[in-house]
């Protein structure tokens, strides 16, 4: 989904309201966990196709848990509602989980790794009557991002200065995603940073073409989104935690080798219609942390002035199951 697709990869494609929870019935495999019904905060966006698949196919009620989704607005609602103990797990893009670990908002632990930036998966787009026809344009115009600090606004900053493109000049436009497309047919923005399956949508309702992929240079591979937890959360349950691991592992994997089985949960879940399902690119799906990998993501922030010191990830990372 920002596709962080962006922190605030945010309230849906369409209609959030109606995206009901799967909750299967708990097993008695889940003798021995300290929890056996786990409430997770998520936002529906292409990135939750493993947690769909997991609940779906049954993989987390062959781990003894009841899995029940809470749609939030983006990915720091997502985990105001873990801090507040509304929900035991929070999905998000990264940015929001080293800013709370920066300021002391709160001490989250991460528990497992959701979506890296895929080719063609996020890039930035304009429109045919835009002034902008390439990157090297992009100093001075306006750029809609969803707000300050996101993943939409790190990456976008990052990619122009990969090629040399002040940022310090643009003058940046906070627009929701569902909304980005018509801005830039209104000319409010000259171009806009998108995730899928918003670049599918913008060049189908706006005629969007994208001028730089997001997946080059710096920003290659970028770990987008995962699942965090409150330490003490991870602390009180750790059964109950490799559980649900597990579980998105094994969905992981399956969404990782068989697209037909994604297509579908989209379509349900995140409201995309089929042949936008059909033809947006999926981001690159993952499970286990690693923390040389995810460590990028900090040292971005940091670069950026977005946070005022280092962070090292592996005091950030919890238990692992299957390491």
């Amino acid at each position: 989904m920002l596709a962080l697709a962006a922190v605030t990869v945010v309230t849906a494609v369409t209609g959030c309201g109606a995206l009901g929870s799967v909750t299967p019935k708990a097993s008695s495999s889940g003798s021995g966990l300290e929890k056996v019904t786990l409430k997770v905060s998520i936002l529906p966006t292409t990135d939750l196709a493993p947690f769909w698949l997991a609940q779906d196919s049954g993989y987390f009620e062959a781990e003894g848990l009841t899995v029940e989704s809470v749609i939030a607005a983006s990915g720091q609602a997502s985990l105001t509602k873990a801090i507040s103990g509304d929900v035991d797990i929070a999905f998000s893009t990264y940015p929001p989980f080293f800013t709370a670990k920066s300021t002391g908002a709160a001490d989250m632990e991460l528990v497992a790794d959701a979506t890296s930036v895929n080719a063609k998966s996020n890039a930035i787009v304009t429109v045919p009557n835009s002034p902008v026809k390439t990157i090297f344009d992009l100093a001075g115009k306006k750029i809609a991002i969803t707000a300050k600090n996101t993943a939409s606004d790190l990456l976008t900053r990052s990619v122009m200065q990969d090629h040399n493109v002040d940022y310090g000049k643009v003058n940046w436009v906070l627009i929701a995603l569902p909304n980005i497309a018509a801005a830039l047919q209104q000319g409010q923005a000259d171009a806009a940073y998108l995730p899928e399956p918003y670049i599918t949508q913008a060049a189908k309702t706006a005629g969007a073409i994208p001028i730089v992929d997001i997946n080059t240079g710096a920003t290659q591979d970028f770990p987008l989104t995962g699942y965090g937890a409150t330490k003490k959360w991870v602390r009180e349950n750790p059964k109950t935690l490799a559980a649900f691991q597990r579980a998105m592992q094994r969905a992981t994997h399956d969404a990782t080798n068989d697209r037909a089985k994604v297509e579908p949960l989209l379509v349900r879940f995140a409201k995309i219609d089929e042949d936008t399902a059909k033809l947006l690119t999926l981001p690159g799906y993952g499970s286990i942390i690693d923390a040389r990998r995810l460590q990028r993501v900090p040292d971005l922030l940091l670069q950026l002035g977005a946070i005022p010191s280092p962070i090292d990830v592996n005091s950030m990372i919890g238990p692992q199951a299957g390491r």
